[in-house]
């Protein structure tokens, strides 16, 4: 007896997909839909309830010295604003640092853990648009944490019928600190959140680069001040983040330095200090792009 053949038929079924004949944005919409997104992320922007809850209360923390600063400002009448606009950030360094730990990592370290990265650069993206992006959404993050309490300095300042002219120059000199800070700042964290895939390590790397740095920076100014090593003052500076833009906003925008005695850089050692922090500026963007270039392999 023969077993019957089985016969297979083969059949296409048209599913209804068609052509996609609407716009293309390109690299740039991309670009500044990924810098909007980091920026909105960093301050727990379209995330969960919890994400909110850290960035939201640094960002409250820096802005209510400068209320309560505005308030007796105005109730007083005073003439001039009891902490200079250049001398807020270096002030409140402290919660600038936790800021940056905390949302460096989150927005680089998690598409490196869950290896997201390599779908970032299926086009139009490229790697260079992945570091601008991020870079100018981190600083942007920082800029905008560190200039809030400088306009409601300048605003109460107003309103407290001081000077306008000098208001007004001491908030331009504010915002070009505050701006450097940011451009340094951010990439520093993002190099060191950049290294690892594990977000716990990027808040350690960060904080310790911060804190161990300045610790180590003014120490070593305040040995060299008390051993008479006036001279090694300003060039220590040159170690640390925070002191760096100390030293450029004294050596060129007339604040008053943190440094032991006063003892801040001249107009000559402040041309060092501008060099170093360009030079760490974009030798952070440098080393982003040649570490997303081998994550994309």
């Amino acid at each position: 007896m023969s077993t019957p053949t089985t016969r297979t038929e083969t059949r296409i079924h048209n599913i209804g997909y068609r052509d996609y004949d609407g716009p293309r944005l390109g690299r740039a919409y991309a670009r500044r839909s990924l810098f909007s997104q980091s920026l909105r992320g960093a301050y727990g922007l379209g995330r969960s309830a919890k994400s909110k809850v850290l960035p939201m209360i640094l960002f409250a923390v820096m802005c209510v010295p400068a209320l309560i600063v505005v308030a007796v400002a105005v109730a007083t009448k005073m003439k001039d604003l009891p902490l200079d606009y250049t001398g807020y950030a270096i002030f409140t360094q402290a919660v600038i640092g936790l800021f940056l730990a905390s949302q460096a990592p989150q927005s680089v370290s998690r598409d490196l853990r869950f290896k997201t990265v390599p779908l970032y650069f299926s086009r139009p993206i490229e790697h260079v648009d992945y570091v601008v992006a991020k870079y100018g959404a981190m600083a942007s993050a920082l800029f905008i944490l560190t200039a809030s309490p400088l306009l409601i300095l300048y605003i109460g300042s107003l309103l407290a019928k001081m000077d306008f002219a000098d208001q007004t120059q001491g908030f331009g000199q504010g915002l070009v600190s505050v701006a450097l800070l940011s451009l340094l700042f951010g990439g520093i964290g993002l190099v060191l959140a950049a290294l690892t895939p594990r977000r716990g390590f990027g808040v350690a790397a960060v904080i310790a680069a911060l804190t161990i740095s300045y610790g180590a920076v003014t120490t070593l100014q305040a040995i060299a001040w008390n051993t008479d090593s006036l001279d090694a003052v300003p060039w220590l500076g040159l170690f640390s983040p925070i002191t760096l833009v100390d030293g450029v906003q004294t050596a060129f925008l007339g604040a008053s330095s943190s440094f032991p005695a006063e003892a801040g850089p001249g107009a000559g050692q402040g041309v060092v200090y501008l060099l170093v922090v360009l030079a760490l500026i974009a030798g952070s963007y440098a080393v982003l792009l040649r570490r997303y270039r081998k994550v994309g392999l």
